[in-house]
């Protein structure tokens, strides 16, 4: 018995672009959670650079408002004071690196005036 070439072929086409559709959405799913999850940590929005926090001068109040921090991360930081620059909080020891990710878009390290 033979089949018609167009209906075979339009059958290959309709699964064929099911296929293309899963895959994309394979793909693009983990991006798109990914970027709620950082909306939802409040990681998406990065604060103009004079709304962002001095390490140096910041209560433990205003640094619990950081992203993902803890008071325990807080009272760290306020014990291990002064820096020069932010990343000192990594290099000294102060916090770990996946904390650190998590706040160096949002805080700074001005010098303490003499």
């Amino acid at each position: 018995m033979r089949t018609n070439n167009r209906v075979a072929r339009a059958g290959t086409n309709i699964e064929n672009g099911c296929v293309w559709t899963r895959r994309m959405l394979l793909r693009t799913l983990p991006c798109a959670l990914c970027y709620a999850a950082m909306n939802a940590l409040g990681m998406g929005n990065v604060p103009a650079e004079d709304e962002r926090v001095d390490l140096n001068t910041a209560s433990l109040e205003q640094l619990m408002k950081l992203p993902g921090m803890t008071r325990v991360w807080a009272a760290r930081i306020v014990k291990f004071r002064p820096y020069r620059r932010k990343d000192e909080l990594v290099d000294r020891g102060v916090v770990t690196g996946e904390v650190y990710a998590r706040i160096k878009d949002w805080v700074v390290a001005h010098r303490a005036k003499q």
